[in-house]
């Protein structure tokens, strides 16, 4: 059996995108299951997929792995010659802080400004406490690059799960047009030029107008 990700829309399910970039980085091939949300028997389908209801879900050969980052774990130790996260015993200590905060905070941020890779404008006001997760963002992607990632363009240099579960930042981030530091703007354009997002981002249009 091969690996199989069930996620739900590509234009709005953020946490789907993170658990399809971090598998797409172990190079290996596998089923994408597509589940559309906010529909009436959305939740009976996505449970006969996961004991949650909820997407992403990873089928293994021995059971579902549910929460995108049980499933990057899941990942990363399956397919350590990957390395999905990066070397380094600090560097993938302070990967694992950054995705932690990520997957339980910035809640102003993910309230205000929803993931909608379809859309291209500014909110007529951005709260302040929206605006203070952004500034905390900048300074975190600033902290990975400057501590580790002067070799390549990602937060540790090359890509790994910590871009995974910062591209849905970056893309609402361009997505409401938000004002960004130089360096920030940078980490945004990287997440956009990454194949694997691109793949997704396309496919996210076509969704919207189909």
């Amino acid at each position: 059996m091969s690996l199989k990700l069930v996620i739900g829309d590509k234009n709005y399910s953020s946490w789907s995108l993170r658990a399809a970039l971090a598998l797409d980085l172990t190079g290996e091939p596998y089923e994408e299951i597509l589940e559309r949300l906010y529909r009436p028997d959305s939740r009976a389908r996505l449970l006969s997929h996961s004991p949650t209801g909820k997407v992403p879900v990873l089928l293994t050969e021995e059971g579902p792995v549910w929460d995108s980052l049980a499933i990057a774990e899941y990942l990363a130790e399956r397919f350590p010659e990957a390395h999905l996260w990066p070397r380094g015993q600090y560097a993938r200590a302070l990967a694992r802080s950054v995705c932690a905060e990520m997957h339980s905070g910035f809640v102003a941020l993910r309230s205000h400004l929803s993931m909608d890779l379809a859309r291209d404008q500014a909110l007529t006001e951005l709260p302040a406490e929206a605006q203070a997760d952004i500034d905390r963002v900048c300074r975190l992607w600033a902290d990975c690059r400057q501590r580790f990632g002067q070799d390549g363009a990602f937060l540790f240099g090359h890509a790994s799960i910590a871009d995974a579960f910062f591209a849905p930042v970056a893309a609402r981030l361009r997505s409401y047009r938000v004002a960004l530091p130089a360096e920030a703007a940078a980490y945004v354009e990287t997440i956009y030029q990454w194949p694997a997002f691109r793949r997704w981002y396309q496919a996210a249009l076509q969704e919207v107008q189909g």
